[in-house]
């Protein structure tokens, strides 16, 4: 790379915008390879509180980052083990997603339930982020970034060489490249015009968010076991809970968890249909929360000594999108090109993917001095498809809250995406184990239906558009909840590409919870029935998965 000049008007390879979990993960990679990097933001914060429960694809989206660009650092966010060692005692544990299903009015129905649980890998953290992103900035800095906080960028001037910042207090940075990873507020997207008015993305909602102290377990104020009901395999408290009614959805995770952990508090915040849940003009977010809670007689006893220990933050609508995230000499990463909803979380583990694609390509162009946003295609590619795909399915799963045997199905739907979207991931990160070839991370970048869960399958990619179109009609009228169901469990159930006995394909399980005895009949079921990919990639992450345990290393 040309030498950057140190003086005052000193030329830097990349300056990326915001010092939360994205600009510094982006920050620690490019400056480990020996990239000029400078980390521009108004204070040293925590970036706000999205991506705080870590899904199976984003933790390993972490080791194939930190695996990858050689920043071991990073890997220690993709566990429970790994945060509680080498970042703080400040997080929860997640070994399960459960869903509760509830009525207004009424307690809630313990046959009503879902989880999926962790099963045999290892346990994930509930991130705090206030201290996982004060983790991720001093990694950033031993590697090498700069670090300017103050003003706010104001200009943004382009031309042949780089991009000069203007700031607020009159000062300017100078660079050849500009990633914009400062989220909803992006400056890049501001100066430019990026986002789009109205946002293409369909789904509609607005969101409520905080930290609680004086939450109540889960377990203690639901009666999740009855005779004849069996009891979740994992209990609610361990694990990310989300109460989920018409219209929206309630998320509850706790950072006290465990053992070892020293913060009594639990990130709480919902996710609603202003339709049926609209914002009332003047009432304070902590009242509408209340004024949510008490319609579900569970839910009013949960939170009853629940109270805030910061400042309530709310987004209304949350959605945004952008005409493009990436230009000449600048990129939007992750929330600063676009958000839908944080049901499902991918809002970390996308963005992550998308610093795997960027971060090579942006070294290449920093050798060749060459930075024709052509080379960026794939980023955008991925991020606009990123954004559609989680908007069909966020707005499925919102249509189908309505409806506990459309919702039943819909979970499958997710839970089998995940589950075989991270599978492909883990499959390219083993081969760079056993060899260290890159090519194996190139190779899945190219994919047929980027944005999807599991992007390079036909099947998976027909079956979700029959869900998105199943859940469309049921909003719109066109069918009920109980017969969109039943065609889209058909469906599933036709399916060679979703495993048996697991519970991914099986209506009456409300537990997907991979035991040793039920991985084993899955697997005889896959070789004698699955189609090619599928037992592909389901015995060759069974193998590594086992060899992984002998040799005493987390598989993911």
């Amino acid at each position: 790379m040309p030498p950057s000049r140190t003086d005052r008007h000193r030329t830097h390879d990349v300056a990326v915008l915001g010092s939360g979990l994205p600009g510094t993960v982006l920050g620690a990679v490019l400056a480990r390879a020996g990239a000029d990097v400078v980390v521009l933001d108004e204070t040293a914060r925590a970036g706000g509180v999205t991506g705080e429960s870590l899904t199976p694809r984003a933790a390993v989206a972490l080791r194939a980052v930190a695996e990858r660009y050689e920043v071991p650092e990073i890997e220690a966010l993709a566990s429970f083990e790994g945060c509680a060692r080498r970042v703080g005692s400040a997080f929860g544990v997640r070994r399960h997603f459960g869903f509760l299903y509830h009525r207004e009015g009424l307690a809630q129905d313990p046959r009503e339930v879902h989880q999926y649980t962790n099963g045999p890998l290892a346990d994930a953290p509930h991130l705090y982020r206030p201290d996982t992103d004060a983790y991720m900035l001093h990694v950033a800095l031993r590697h090498g970034c700069g670090l300017s906080l103050g003003a706010p960028v104001e200009e943004m001037a382009a031309d042949g060489s780089g991009v000069t910042l203007a700031r607020a207090d009159g000062s300017e940075v100078r660079a050849r490249f500009v990633v914009d990873a400062s989220g909803r507020s992006s400056p890049v997207a501001r100066l430019l015009g990026l986002r789009e008015e109205p946002t293409r993305l369909r789904h509609r909602s607005r969101s409520l968010w905080t930290h609680m102290a004086g939450v109540r377990r889960t377990d203690e104020v639901l009666a999740t076991a009855r005779p004849g009901i069996p009891a979740p395999p994992i209990p609610w408290h361990e694990g990310s809970v989300h109460h989920v009614f018409e219209g929206g959805w309630l998320w509850v995770l706790p950072f006290d968890n465990h053992k070892a952990g020293r913060a009594p508090l639990c990130s709480v915040g919902v996710g609603l249909d202003p339709r049926r849940h609209p914002a009332e003009p003047g009432r304070m977010p902590g009242d509408d929360f209340a004024a949510l809670v008490a319609r579900f007689p569970d839910l009013e006893r949960q939170f009853a000594h629940a109270a805030p220990v910061r400042e309530w933050e709310s987004a209304d609508p949350v959605q945004y999108s952008s005409t493009r995230t990436v230009g000449e000499r600048w990129c939007l990463l992750g929330e600063s090109a676009g958000a839908v909803d944080r049901l499902f979380y991918r809002d970390l583990s996308d963005t992550v993917e998308a610093i795997n694609l960027l971060a090579w390509r942006l070294l290449d162009a920093l050798r060749e001095d060459d930075f024709d946003p052509g080379r960026f295609e794939q980023v955008e590619r991925l991020q606009q498809a990123l954004l559609d795909r989680n908007d069909e399915l966020v707005g499925s799963a919102y249509a189908a809250f309505s409806d506990h045997a459309l919702w039943n199905a819909v979970f499958r739907v997710w839970a089998w995406g995940t589950g075989a979207g991270t599978f492909r991931l883990q499959e390219a990160l083993t081969k760079y184990r056993s060899d260290g070839r890159d090519a194996h991370f190139r190779e899945i970048e190219e994919t047929r239906h980027p944005g999807l869960l599991w992007p390079d399958h036909d099947g998976f990619r027909k079956l979700f558009e029959e869900m998105v179109a199943r859940c469309r009609a049921y909003e719109a009228g066109i069918i009920g909840g109980g017969d969109a169901a039943a065609e889209l469990w058909e469906i599933i159930r036709s399916a060679d590409f979703v495993p048996r006995h697991l519970g991914y394909a099986e209506p009456d399980q409300p537990y997907i919870h991979p035991t040793p005895r039920k991985a084993v009949r899955s697997l005889r079921w896959v070789r004698a029935h699955g189609d090619p990919e599928l037992r592909r990639v389901l015995s060759g992450n069974a193998r590594e998965a086992l060899r992984s345990r002998l040799r005493g290393r987390t598989f993911f």
